[in-house]
């Protein structure tokens, strides 16, 4: 979340900035403004009564010890009130400060100056784009046809054992996702990520440290009764293994790396567009994620950006990358790029990866510090994360883009890792 601190020194220009993401509340920004300054005056009453407190708690022995009962009796009667007072101011800051936390974290992240006018997806901004268009051949299908055909996903079946957005990977399926997997993974072990195995729940603690909780739009699986959350997307535990840990600044950047299942809810989708692998509830995805200072953080998105670059270059997809404008970024990002690729038989761009530069936004939260190298001072590091890359809309490109009448083409870098080079 945004500091306080930047919050009431820099009031009229948070206020500005978030219109650029439409968020128009000025009124609750003001209020926090207004409930610090309330802040600050109940801690300074407070203070101011407990050091006339503890004054008159030194005097109160003297005055015993000088004989001088009754003016000791009467300075006691007094410490009486003055301890009320300071439980009572004690009380009112930390209900403030309640309130200022609860209207905190609905602020959303200020978004980057580069960061695009615009309300929805038709406002993104290309940045460049490469690869070849596939031409398919007279009777190309969809990917949903061809994983019935080869027998690789099973959809019905995945409703039976679950319900719609959990599909079952069979045969060459189940291994084209392994090889998938093992592919981004070596990569980003190439490219100086340290690969890490999360768990698949978190507590409240994780998710609210990246800005998941609280969960507005119902997206997040809640398992009540241990109070856990399925992770949808390892972002949320790699990065809260930095929470409340002080970094040295010559050991940034961090580098990680982590495979899992993703789980989210997807409330509200429906329609031609969640067909298949375009929207699922349960789904595999390797991240990226990156710790930095503010002063590189931007040159390690931009190292993030081509790194996923070269994934979807080696898989020999049509992609392009969009500069996300204001009203398309989520809650928490100060500046996102997303990658598409071409699904040739559904005519269609797929966005298979963000990657997203959270600046101070959640450190703040996740109270992730770093030590300089010179000053010693401690400030808050710069999160990033990226998907490098989520599957299912990859192997749906992947499955479209490849057909033959002979049966389906597997990309020479995966070769190696699928142990075959054609699905037929």
């Amino acid at each position: 979340m945004l500091t306080l601190k930047y919050i009431t020194e820099n009031t009229e220009e948070v206020i500005k900035r978030l219109a650029k993401k439409h968020f128009h509340d000025a009124e609750m920004i003001n209020n926090i403004v207004e409930l610090d300054e309330r802040r600050k005056i109940t801690q300074t009453a407070a203070d101011n009564f407990a050091a006339e407190l503890n004054t008159i708690s030194k005097e109160i022995g003297m005055l015993f010890k000088q004989g001088k009962q009754a003016e000791a009796n009467e300075a006691k009667e007094q410490t009486v009130v003055l301890k009320e007072n300071v439980s009572k101011l004690t009380e009112q800051r930390e209900e403030i400060e309640r309130k200022l936390n609860d209207l905190l974290v609905q602020v959303p992240n200020l978004p980057h100056d580069s960061v695009p006018e615009g309300k929805q997806a038709e406002d993104n901004v290309v940045e460049r784009s490469g690869g070849e268009f596939p031409k398919l051949f007279d009777g190309a299908v969809p990917h949903w046809e061809l994983a019935k055909k080869y027998d690789l996903i099973d959809f019905e079946l995945g409703v039976k054992i679950t319900g719609s957005g959990f599909p079952v990977y069979k045969g060459k399926g189940a291994r084209l996702q392994r090889a998938l997997i093992n592919f981004f993974l070596d990569n980003a072990r190439d490219a100086g990520y340290l690969e890490v195995q999360p768990p698949y729940v978190v507590n409240a603690a994780s998710g609210y440290g990246t800005g998941q909780l609280p969960d507005k739009e119902g997206q997040m699986y809640h398992a009540e009764l241990d109070d856990l959350y399925l992770i949808p997307t390892s972002e949320v535990p790699v990065t809260n293994i930095y929470r409340d840990v002080i970094l040295n600044e010559e050991d940034l950047p961090i580098k990680n790396t982590a495979y899992s299942a993703c789980f989210r809810r997807e409330a509200g989708s429906y329609g031609k567009d969640v067909r298949g692998l375009n929207r699922l509830h349960q789904f595999d995805k390797v991240e990226i994620v990156r710790i930095d200072t503010p002063e590189n953080s931007y040159n390690s998105l931009k190292e993030m950006v081509d790194y996923v670059q070269t994934l979807v270059e080696k898989l020999e997809l049509p992609w392009r990358i969009l500069r996300l404008c204001g009203g398309d970024m989520s809650f928490t990002s100060a500046l996102t790029f997303d990658f598409e690729v071409y699904s040739a038989a559904q005519e269609r761009w797929l966005e298979v990866s963000s990657v997203s530069n959270f600046e101070s936004y959640q450190a703040n939260r996740l109270k992730c510090r770093y030590r300089g190298n010179e000053s010693k001072k401690t400030e808050l590091c710069h999160t990033l994360n990226g998907s490098a890359l989520a599957l299912p809309r990859i192997v749906a490109a992947l499955l479209e883009n490849n057909q033959t009448p002979e049966g389906i083409r597997i990309p020479k870098a995966l070769v190696p890792y699928t142990g075959f080079e054609m699905i037929n």
